[in-house]
C-alpha cells in the first residue's frame, strides 16, 4: 500500500499544473496570477493532508491514553483486591490467636484487629463485633465476690488485663459523640462481664448491655446513642473499688431500656436526655440516685422501681406520659421529688411515691 504522503504529493502537483494552465490558457489572467491560484490549490491538498495527519495522531494519543487509564484501573483494582486478600487474611489470623494460650499473643491479637479497623474503615464493626464477642465470654474474678476473698490465679489475672484491652480499643474504635456526620456502630454486649466500661463521649449506634455484669464503675457521661438501648437486667457491681455509674449529660436518641436494671452504687443521670420511650420498670437503685435535670421527651416508666439512698428526682420537666405504680423510696433519706409528687408512708422506712389528684 503507497504511501498517503505520496498520493498527496501527487494530487498537489496535478492541481497546481491543472489550475495552472488552465488559467494560463486564459488571455485575461496573467501568469503570476495563474501560478498563485494553482499553488493555492495544490497548498490546499497538503493543508487537508496535513490536518488529517494531526487529527490521526490525536486519535491515536486518545487511545494511547485510553489503555493507559483502563490499565491503571485494572492496577488499582488488582492493589485494591490484594489489599483485601492481605487484610482479610491478617482478619482471620488475629481471629484465631485470640483462642492462643498467651496472654500477650491475645493482647497483639487485639490490637492487629484494631489495627485493621482504622486502616479499613470497612471492618470497623466487624472488629467491634468481635471485640464484644471476646467480651461476651465467659468470665469470673474472685473479688467480684467480695474483698475477702482469696486470691484469684494469676492466669485470671491476665485474662483479666486482656478484657480491659479489649474495652478501651472498642472506646478508641468509636466515633467522638461531637463528629455529627460519623457512622454508628453497634455494640453488642449481652451477657457480658466487664470492669471499668468507659464509653464517655462516644457516639454509639444500638447499644445492647442485657444481662451485663458491670463491674467497678461504667461511665457512659456525654455519651450520644443513636440507636434502641437495653440494659434490661444488667447489674452493677462493686470489684476492686466501689462502682457508680455515672451517665451525665448523655443523649438517648431512641429507646432507653433499663427494666430490672440492678444499680449496686450511686447511679447518676444528670441533665441526660431520653428522646424516646424510657423505662426503670423494676429497677433497683441501692444508693444515691440522681436525675436532676433529665429530659423526657416521651413516655416514662418507673413500675415497681425502688429507691434505696438519696433520690433525686427533679427532671427538667415531668414526662406526659408517666407510669408509677409501687414505686418506694426510703423515706429516712433525703429524696426531692417534682411538685405534686407525694409520699405516702409504708411499713420499715418504706413510702411510696404518688402523684396529686391521682
Amino acid at each position: 500500500m503507497r504511501s498517503p504522503l505520496l498520493w498527496t504529493f501527487v494530487a498537489s502537483v496535478l492541481l497546481l499544473v491543472g489550475v495552472g494552465g488552465w488559467l494560463l490558457a486564459d488571455p485575461a489572467t496573467s501568469r503570476s496570477d495563474a501560478l498563485k491560484t494553482g499553488g493555492l490549490a495544490g497548498g490546499a491538498v497538503v493543508a487537508l493532508y496535513a490536518l488529517w495527519l494531526n487529527d490521526r495522531r490525536r486519535r491515536v494519543e486518545e487511545a494511547r491514553q485510553e489503555i493507559e487509564r483502563q490499565r491503571h484501573d485494572l492496577e488499582m483494582r488488582r492493589a485494591d483486591q490484594d489489599r483485601e486478600r492481605v487484610s482479610d487474611e491478617r482478619f482471620a489470623k488475629s481471629v484465631e490467636l485470640l483462642g492462643h494460650e498467651a496472654d500477650q499473643v491475645r493482647v497483639g491479637a487485639l490490637h492487629a484487629l484494631a489495627g485493621l479497623a482504622r486502616s479499613r474503615p470497612e471492618y470497623t464493626q466487624t472488629v467491634l463485633d468481635v471485640l464484644c464477642s471476646y467480651l461476651r465470654r465467659p468470665f469470673d474474678h474472685s473479688r467480684y465476690h467480695g474483698p475477702d476473698r482469696a486470691d484469684p490465679e494469676p492466669e485470671v489475672e491476665r485474662e483479666l488485663q486482656v478484657r480491659l484491652t479489649a474495652q478501651r480499643l472498642v472506646a478508641e474504635l468509636l466515633p467522638w459523640a461531637s463528629e455529627v456526620d460519623a457512622p454508628s456502630y453497634d455494640l453488642d454486649l449481652t451477657g457480658a462481664v466487664v470492669e471499668y466500661l468507659d464509653l464517655s463521649r462516644r457516639k454509639i449506634g444500638r447499644l445492647l448491655l442485657r444481662y451485663a455484669s458491670l463491674h467497678s464503675s461504667t461511665n457512659l457521661s456525654g455519651c450520644v446513642i443513636t440507636d434502641r438501648a437495653y440494659f434490661t437486667a444488667a447489674g452493677t457491681g462493686k470489684g476492686r473499688l466501689i462502682g457508680n455509674f455515672r451517665c451525665r449529660g448523655a443523649k438517648f436518641l431512641d429507646y432507653a431500656w433499663f427494666s430490672g436494671t440492678s444499680f449496686a452504687e450511686n447511679a447518676d443521670f444528670t441533665e441526660t436526655t431520653f428522646a424516646g420511650r424510657t423505662a426503670f420498670k423494676d429497677a433497683v437503685f441501692t444508693k444515691d440516685a440522681v436525675f436532676t435535670g433529665v429530659v423526657f421527651e416521651d413516655s416514662l416508666d418507673l413500675r415497681h422501681a425502688s429507691f434505696g439512698g438519696q433520690t433525686d428526682l427533679r427532671f427538667a420537666r415531668v414526662p406526659e406520659h408517666l407510669s408509677l405504680y409501687n414505686t418506694k423510696v426510703r423515706a429516712v433519706k433525703d429524696n426531692q421529688l417534682p411538685e405534686g409528687w407525694l409520699l405516702e408512708p409504708l411499713d420499715d422506712g418504706v413510702a411510696r411515691i404518688t402523684v396529686a389528684g391521682n
